[in-house]
């Protein structure tokens, strides 16, 4: 973990990565996700090797030099992780943010983990991480614009949207409801709340409205998935591992979909039309399977993977 302040300086043809996970739950003072990321805040790996082991990935950076980078490797990827408070308001208020030019960073995290200054054109990739219940890693394929009926960890619902463009989208499929019962039980787990979806007959339709009007119901990641999780188990990720269609709708379904949505209105605005990758992966908590250092280790792959594999 890096701490204090931060006494090199990152090179300009680096790749920018951002973590996010979040901050404490009723259920988990320690969130699970946080624990995965702050290991690699200010982490620097180079593109053109193997990932170092957990417990040497500051060895990637070299002290001895001036900028803290070995002189003989052309590119790096620079990490930066942040933690955000599990809550439908902070996605709003700062999940925008990140995709600014240049990026606007919320004092969030734990005073000791400082965020290196944000690229001034953005970050490359923004890789959000979110807790569920016991069982595999499953990296999402799309976030909803609509459907939030779960609480956050204040116990509070996602907004109401008042503009509704097409209400035949709102219908969920089998599939979709089954997910959400799945989804519902991990996250009483998560939060500690014994009802996360509210009860009434009469369910007002809660998530993105006003500004989102010209966004589809369904958000896509640009990125390739399927080749993803075909790429990590060639690495050795064999099991546990999967690609999935239903982000929850819950606060990280939703951090992803503003996410999503913020990349590509930022690229709409800008000359270059380079689009931030936006990616997210569900994780256990510790030892459900899989330990903190597993999930550092396999969220180090992605990131190596998504720079070195997607255009």
């Amino acid at each position: 973990m890096n701490l204090g302040p931060i006494n090199y300086e990152v090179p300009e043809n680096a790749l920018r990565v951002l973590l996010t996970g979040y901050g404490p739950t009723p259920r988990h003072p320690q969130n699970p996700t946080w624990l995965a990321l702050a290991p690699l805040n200010n982490v620097i790996l180079p593109l053109d090797i193997e990932p170092p082991s957990p417990d040497h990935m500051q060895m990637v950076i070299d002290v001895h030099h001036p900028n803290g980078f070995p002189s003989n490797d052309p590119q790096h990827i620079h990490i930066s992780s942040l933690q955000l408070p599990p809550t439908y308001d902070a996605v709003l208020d700062y999940v925008t943010g990140l995709h600014a030019r240049p990026p606007i960073i919320p004092p969030t995290n734990p005073p000791a983990i400082r965020v290196s200054p944000p690229p001034e054109s953005g970050y490359d990739f923004i890789f959000h991480i979110g807790l569920a219940g016991r069982g595999p890693f499953r990296i999402e394929r799309l976030g909803h614009k609509t459907g939030y009926r779960m609480k956050d960890s204040l116990n509070r619902h996602a907004p109401v949207v008042e503009f509704l463009p097409d209400s035949s989208a709102l219908e969920p499929s089998q599939a979709e409801m089954l997910d959400q019962m799945r989804v519902s039980s991990a996250h009483m787990a998560i939060t500690g709340h014994s009802s996360p979806i509210d009860a009434t007959v009469d369910h007002p339709v809660r998530g993105f409205g006003k500004g989102y009007e010209l966004y589809g119901e369904d958000l896509h990641t640009t990125i390739d998935v399927e080749h993803l999780v075909h790429g990590m188990k060639e690495q050795g990720v064999e099991v546990g591992l999967y690609s999935s269609m239903d982000a929850g709708h819950c606060v990280s379904d939703y951090a992803y979909y503003c996410s999503l949505a913020e990349s590509r209105r930022v690229s709409s605005r800008h000359d270059k039309g380079t689009q931030t990758k936006v990616l997210f992966m569900h994780c256990c908590p510790v030892g459900q399977p899989f330990s903190t250092e597993d999930v550092t280790e396999v969220i180090q792959k992605i990131i190596l993977w998504v720079c070195r594999n997607d255009p």
